[in-house]
């Protein structure tokens, strides 16, 4: 399983949120900066948001092109992209992959477009989840769809990954849903990626139990509740 550190951006800086409320905010420094320690760290893949954008209350597409361009690792990017002019943006600066959310929910001939223009592989759909339905509009909003539904309809769309987050335990550090994890990877065959909850180790041997992919690590990070090194060892072991 891959451990795929984030960078969370907000007003310029790095930050990390608790179940995604902007008054939770702990701004930790520089983007790029923490951006290079986790590369320096051995971290091969990150995870950037762009929180502004998701939210509608700003834009760090400059800082995140600038962190693509200074970091010897794949990016991927999500957080407010609703167009293929923005993918396309994110892709010409460099971004590995391009991560929909609330756009893929809303408008799926959005995703059709990217996947066939950009490959499914570098098309990756956000399905953030409180009490078993996807929720949208940077996690205000919750639909009457499950993850498992509507991640087997972009998989047939051809999506190539899927990142769940279960939004009510995200940078809490209060363990990790297993349960919702696997039975979302067993509903599937392309690649899970989870996130929200890791607090310890052993929510990531939890994780891993599951099939996921990936794992995106956030606030145990930054708390240091753990190191990079042995998340990824446990990761990989």
């Amino acid at each position: 399983m891959l451990v795929v550190p984030s960078v969370d951006i907000m007003r310029g800086r790095c930050v990390q949120l608790v179940g995604g409320k902007p008054e939770t905010e702990r701004v930790y420094g520089e983007p790029v900066e923490i951006a290079q320690r986790w590369v320096a760290g051995g971290a091969s893949y990150l995870h950037v948001v762009d929180l502004d954008a998701a939210m509608g209350t700003g834009d760090n597409f400059q800082k995140v092109a600038e962190l693509i361009s200074n970091v010897g690792a794949r990016v991927e990017v999500g957080g407010g992209v609703r167009t293929l002019e923005r993918a396309n943006e994110l892709f010409g600066a460099g971004a590995d992959r391009v991560i929909l959310g609330t756009a893929a929910v809303k408008n799926p001939e959005l995703v059709k477009k990217l996947v066939k223009t950009a490959g499914g592989a570098r098309v990756m759909v956000a399905l953030d989840s409180r009490s078993d339905k996807v929720t949208i509009d940077g996690w205000r909003s919750r639909t009457e769809k499950t993850a498992a539904r509507l991640a087997k309809e972009f998989e047939r769309i051809g999506v190539g990954s899927l990142l769940y987050t279960r939004v009510d335990v995200e940078g809490s550090m209060r363990g990790v849903a297993a349960r919702e994890i696997k039975k979302l990877v067993e509903s599937v065959g392309i690649p899970v990626f989870a996130s929200g909850g890791v607090g310890t180790l052993d929510d990531i041997r939890a994780v891993k139990e599951t099939g996921a992919a990936g794992l995106v690590v956030g606030m145990g990070l930054y708390e240091r509740k753990f190191t990079l090194r042995r998340a990824m060892e446990v990761a990989e072991g």
